[in-house]
């Protein structure tokens, strides 16, 4: 579907394009759930996992399982049903946040319904009495785990979990007056859709505004839910329109007083802040600002009691700047990589003309590179600061293919490959906190995918297992490699990647049709030395 191409006016072109998109890949979604997956406990020595009807504790390198909370537990529907869990948090004092009974927002399922869990006592509570059902969205704790907080219909509310009251923080929200999440430009451009941000000290709470009341509806045509098509409407600036303003507030939980940042804005092409996150001390926010076209992106820190932002730290690009979440997946619901205790963090930039990792100053907003050589950083797996590494997946010899890398962070060091060094292929490693220990999956064009849990300290492999669970050979072969790579030439002298698969009892001597598939923005790669064509 993303090769189709249309025949319109090129202003209109990308317009058209996205809303194709929409209409088709409603029903993809682009990041992970958690169900099934893996959440590391932060001692990086054990993880969370649901397994069937159950949560479990799963303790490394033994692999001992202990079960968490059985979710036969939960309270049954009106109509005698258990709810459908889809993911889970787990708090630092081991209270599970549950989210289930979700509805689809655009391309992922974020809203719907929360329980809150205590696996030692077994009390459960279900968030958001009162309110409609399925209609919560990035339920989070405070940070001292008294209160929760959660926006339901464009709407940011606080539960006090000691009284059970639900305080409605804004009001007034609406599908174009957005309070704590986002519309669809915001989510299509920037991965953003969670869009609120606990304090530290757990009374304040930092939020986006998206006021799309100017911005006109793209009217997108619902053929499919019923016998009779439907219009939806789609707040979208098409191009030479003013994106949705968008502000930042921080309101005081106790009172619900608000104070928002005086951030600049074009008045005529309006601007961008794709991010925003807390100091570690509470007492500034740190604020990506992008102009509408891309390629400037400036580090404000805002003081959250005037609201007056200074400048930290800025870089400019001649065709565009690219931000985080849009290439690594974990920081779609935000995070910032914190480091020095706060005194300055991790951040990635192309000023070189590579994706490089940099640590900025907070004092100062110096960048010192940490990453060097003719290569991308593809993503950030761990940052194991107590032993000075980095952690990160890059392909410097072969882009088609992937594998972990690390380096000091002092910027000196040799850039070390981790294992795999006789694997050619796309290695995935979900590390986990101080770099102890991670799951590690390979395939090939030639290979079936495996997994395997690793010491990365001692590159000891634990298990290995196929997708289907079952213990084989570590990149056992598929059979017939029916795969070839090669490499082309653009008119512009551009040299690029290119894969050609033949089907099965390919005979040279016949004539076969001919598919091209051809993604034509720079987000996606297509030819990957990975398994499955």
């Amino acid at each position: 579907m993303r090769g189709f191409l249309f025949k319109f006016n090129p202003q209109l072109q990308q317009m058209k394009f996205r809303i194709f998109l929409l209409q088709l890949l409603v029903c993809c979604s682009f990041q992970a759930s958690s169900q099934g997956g893996v959440k590391w406990a932060s001692d990086g020595k054990s993880y969370f996992t649901k397994e069937g009807s159950a949560i479990y504790t799963i303790s490394l390198p033994e692999q001992s399982k202990k079960m968490l909370f059985d979710l036969s537990k939960l309270p049954l529907s009106a109509s005698g049903k258990l709810p459908v869990i889809q993911s889970f948090s787990v708090s630092g004092s081991r209270k599970l946040l549950l989210f289930g009974n979700t509805v689809r927002v655009w391309r992922q399922n974020t809203k719907g319904a929360y329980w809150l869990v205590d696996p030692l006592s077994g009390h459960i509570r279900e968030l958001g009495k009162g309110l409609a059902p399925s209609t919560l969205m990035f339920a989070k704790l405070s940070p001292d785990e008294t209160k929760v907080a959660y926006v339901s219909n464009f709407n940011i509310y606080v539960e006090d979990l000691s009284t059970g009251k639900v305080t409605a923080l804004t009001r007034g929200g609406n599908r174009k007056n957005i309070f704590g999440t986002f519309d669809w430009a915001y989510e299509e451009e920037f991965f953003c859709r969670d869009g609120f941000r606990w304090c530290p000290d757990s009374k304040q709470i930092a939020f986006w505004q998206i006021d799309a009341r100017t911005t006109k509806d793209y009217i997108m045509l619902d053929a499919t839910d019923s016998i009779y098509p439907k219009p939806i409407p789609v707040e979208y600036p098409i191009a030479g329109e003013k994106p949705s303003p968008c502000k930042i507030g921080v309101v005081q939980v106790a009172t619900g007083a608000t104070r928002f940042m005086q951030l600049p804005d074009d008045a005529v092409w309006g601007s961008y802040v794709p991010r925003m996150e807390w100091t570690p001390d509470g007492k500034q926010l740190i604020v990506q600002h992008l102009n509408r076209k891309q390629n400037q992106s400036k580090l404000l820190l805002c003081n959250p009691v005037t609201g007056i932002p200074k400048l930290l730290f800025s870089e400019s690009d001649a065709a565009w700047i690219d931000i985080l979440p849009l290439w690594d997946a974990d920081y779609a619901n935000g995070g910032w990589d914190w480091l020095e205790g706060g005194q300055s963090f991790l951040w990635a930039s192309e000023t070189d003309g590579w994706r490089h990792l940099y640590k900025i100053s907070m004092s100062t907003g110096k960048s010192t590179l940490l990453t060097t050589g003719n290569y991308d950083i593809m993503d950030i797996a761990s940052i194991d600061e107590d032993a000075g590494q980095l952690y990160f997946h890059a392909s410097p010899d072969n882009a088609t293919q992937k594998y972990l890398y690390r380096c000091s962070m002092d910027g000196k060091g040799k850039l070390e490959k981790v294992g795999a060094a006789d694997k050619p292929g796309t290695h995935q490693y979900n590390v986990g906190p101080k770099a102890f220990y991670a799951l590690h999956r390979y395939s090939s064009h030639s290979d079936r995918p495996v997994s395997e849990w690793v010491d990365l300290k001692s590159g000891r492999s634990l298990t290995v297992s196929n997708t289907s669970g079952k213990t084989t050979k570590a990149g056992a072969s598929s059979g017939t490699n029916r795969t070839s790579f090669f490499k082309i030439t653009t008119s512009e002298g551009v040299t690029m990647d290119a894969w050609k698969v033949l089907p099965q009892n390919f005979d040279s001597t016949r004539k076969y049709p001919v598919v091209f598939y051809v993604y034509t923005e720079p987000w996606g790669q297509l030819v990957r030395d990975e398994f499955g064509g």
